[in-house]
């Protein structure tokens, strides 16, 4: 999409692929900061005006910056946690404006896989054409709707690796429990992929931000769906035990990051028992049962 277009786009998201440009305004700004927890020089140029329009749009679109961010480094430290310990492919799926690839120190010869729509990874490509990055990326264009397209990648994948990480940032919010059953079930069924880095959040927090963001998101085709009461445990019957479980408020109030009074909040001790009703969201890493 050329500059032009974006400036004459209009200031709300517009489907599920355009909220990854929303999150591409959060990696931005703290990669502004002196303190920032992680650099992502190219999420300013993947967000676009329409990004920015869409934050400063969006019911809510700017407040809970906190919890972007803490998202994002969360994950970063997982990955790298894993890829040292003998990780030798990630698959991203919805990767959507991810820039990893080419922010984050690795192997050249490591291969990182990103699944997405067409539309959006056209998009990242010709923002990031005059880049390089630092592993061998590979793209791939698929919905991940489409059942029997995924497990044909999956099973491909599966012959091309032996210790194997999924990614699925910003994306299982977005699909119902069962779908959610069935993409674990899937990921399972390949005998190498053994690791799997997710958020969640509560039933607590959905209802939230069903309220708020939510509410436009659903007029586009995108309403938050997936919150299990049981938490990370929901995956058990699907071929996943947690290894580890990094609350994002907790995360972000170690940073300084959320405002004051939240920060209160995260500095009590967590509860062991899933947070149901109270608002959580965190990020998990999962290794095959």
């Amino acid at each position: 999409m050329s500059e032009t277009q974006e400036k004459g786009a209009p200031a709300v998201v517009r489907n599920i692929s355009d909220t990854a440009r929303w999150a591409a305004v959060f990696r931005a700004r703290e990669t502004e900061r002196p303190d920032a927890l992680f650099r992502d020089p190219y999420a300013e140029r993947l967000a676009g005006k329409l990004g920015v329009d869409i934050a400063n749009t969006l019911p809510e679109g700017n407040s809970h910056a906190w919890a972007w961010v803490a998202r994002t480094y969360l994950f970063d430290q997982f990955i790298m946690q894993e890829i040292q310990q003998g990780t030798d492919m990630v698959v991203n799926l919805a990767a959507g404006l991810d820039a990893r690839p080419y922010r984050m120190k690795m192997p050249a010869s490591f291969p990182w896989i990103e699944v997405d729509l067409p539309e959006i990874l056209t998009y990242k490509e010709g923002i990031l054409a005059n880049e390089t990055p630092s592993c061998k990326l590979e793209r791939v264009r698929l919905d991940l709707s489409d059942v029997n397209a995924r497990r044909a990648l999956f099973a491909d994948l599966d012959r091309r690796a032996s210790k194997i990480l999924v990614l699925t940032e910003g994306l299982l919010i977005y699909l119902s429990a069962e779908e959610v059953s069935a993409l674990a079930r899937d990921l399972a069924a390949g005998s190498h992929f053994q690791r799997w880095i997710m958020d969640l959040a509560s039933p607590g927090l959905l209802r939230m931000m069903q309220r708020t963001t939510g509410k436009q998101l659903s007029k586009v085709g995108a309403p938050f769906k997936f919150a299990p009461a049981e938490g990370p445990a929901f995956f058990t019957p699907h071929g996943w035990e947690p290894l580890d479980v990094k609350s994002q408020l907790k995360t972000a109030t170690k940073f300084k990051r959320p405002p004051f009074l939240l920060r209160i909040f995260g500095h009590l001790p967590e509860q062991k028992k899933p947070a149901g009703n109270h608002p959580w969201s965190g990020v998990c890493l999962f290794k095959k049962r």
